[in-house]
């Protein structure tokens, strides 16, 4: 019996949703500008405009992905959706006080997206596809980017940055129902998955267990104790602040240090973002051809992002030398793809050692790289006021790649190592 390939709907599904999650998450960015000119405000009350919803986000990761145990992703998925839709729609109809509210609660609705998207690529993705998923998952975060960075531009120059925002609330609700109706928690209870397809899927993995049963309790002092799962909440929290540079103040970066308008500037930042989508998809093509070729789990996990994010640390920094927008804007770009290639590991790396604690020890992960995420937009102001402007953003933005490399170096994983197992 040929194989029925829902499970490639299913991670259709997830990345509809991390499209929109980026869509609406970095407008404020590319409109920052705008809407700091038409308010009256400083660029350090613009800087936490921006950082409001990395804090809640962050902080709201563990809490989510325990939620999602609750209700189950069917039901979590969409939920989330419907409330970060109705917190974008909040952001453009009131002052500066209600817009960070409302990015907080933004935050807050987007929290469960990534552990509970992890939690549902191990249960429906057979684990030699699982560096691919990952790959798509995380470039349709970078899509929903790359084309919000050119469309807001051109609605805050046609309708206003207001109005925008309310047309960004559309999509997310319309994607919770269609997601409501359709997706079933486990590949065993939907009707479009035949026999041979869920073997493919479940055969010789604990995913064949009933996913109802009651998981064992968290081991919280193993997880916190962990020299491995250290590594990986820092080497995020490191790639996560560089990373949020685009969807703060990179536009901005454009328009101040290289003298691009803001209709030009908006389709330059869409470089580094097509960089990121297009190295996502590579890498997790190719760290799951090496780990088919070599069986190394520490080679096509691991070893591959340490490579990856030291060559982006190294063409960051040479961006500074380069006087030319565009050129510069390139070079960064690929930076970023190279720095993306890393992307589809971290989350292969959660499934391979979560086992079934994997929506929280993603959550745990997650919130550790948007702690890294909320601090850099706030750090960015202070840099221009006391460190050397711009250029010690540049380099800063070096020095946070180079590190997450380390730490990539330094992880040794097993599998299943919070439920105690040992069997690589």
């Amino acid at each position: 019996m040929k194989a029925t390939n829902t499970r490639f709907i299913v991670l259709a599904g997830l990345c509809a949703a991390a499209a929109l999650a980026y869509l609406t998450r970095n407008a404020v960015g590319t409109a920052e500008s705008t809407i700091r000119a038409d308010l009256g405000l400083t660029k350090e009350q613009s800087g936490w405009l921006s950082s409001a919803f990395f804090w809640s986000y962050a902080l709201c990761q563990i809490p989510a992905a325990a939620l999602s145990l609750r209700l189950g992703a069917r039901r979590a998925l969409p939920l989330f959706a419907v409330l970060w839709s109705l917190a974008t729609a909040l952001f453009g109809m009131g002052g500066f006080a209600s817009m960070v509210v409302s990015r907080a609660l933004v935050g807050v609705a987007q929290a469960g997206l990534v552990p509970v998207a992890i939690s549902v690529m191990a249960r429906w993705i057979p684990r030699a596809g699982q560096g691919l998923a990952s790959g798509a998952f995380g470039g349709f975060m970078s899509a929903g980017s790359i084309v919000g960075a050119p469309l807001t531009a051109a609605l805050v120059l046609t309708c206003g940055w207001r109005p925008m925002f309310l047309w960004y609330a559309l999509p997310g609700i319309v994607w919770a129902v269609w997601f409501t109706r359709w997706f079933r928690n486990h590949p065993a209870e939907h009707g479009a998955v035949n026999e041979a397809e869920l073997q493919m899927i479940t055969v010789g993995s604990e995913r064949a267990q009933n996913v109802d049963a009651k998981p064992p309790a968290m081991p919280w002092r193993l997880l916190m104790t962990s020299p491995a799962m250290w590594c990986i909440c820092v080497q995020q929290a490191f790639r996560s602040a560089g990373y949020i540079f685009f969807g703060t103040w990179f536009t901005t970066y454009l328009q101040e240090a290289r003298g691009v308008e803001l209709i030009t500037s908006g389709w330059l930042t869409a470089l580094p973002l097509i960089g990121d989508l297009t190295g996502s998809l590579l890498g997790g093509a190719v760290s799951d051809a090496v780990l088919r070729k070599t069986g190394s789990q520490r080679l096509a996990r691991q070893g591959i992002p340490a490579i990856a994010l030291f060559v982006c640390a190294c063409l960051v920094f040479s961006a500074w030398f380069v006087s030319n927008a565009l050129a510069a804007v390139l070079i960064i770009s690929l930076g970023m793809f190279c720095a993306a290639v890393a992307n589809p590991c971290v989350s292969t790396v959660m499934m391979h050692v979560g086992g079934s604690h994997v929506a929280t020890v993603s959550g745990v992960m997650n919130m550790c790289g948007n702690l890294g995420a909320a601090a850099f937009p706030v750090v960015v102001p202070w840099l221009l006021a006391n460190a050397g402007g711009w250029d010690a953003v540049l380099i800063g933005f070096t020095a946070l790649y180079a590190s997450a490399a380390l730490f990539w170096l330094l992880l040794k994983t097993k599998p299943n190592m919070f439920d105690g197992t040992s069997a690589h």
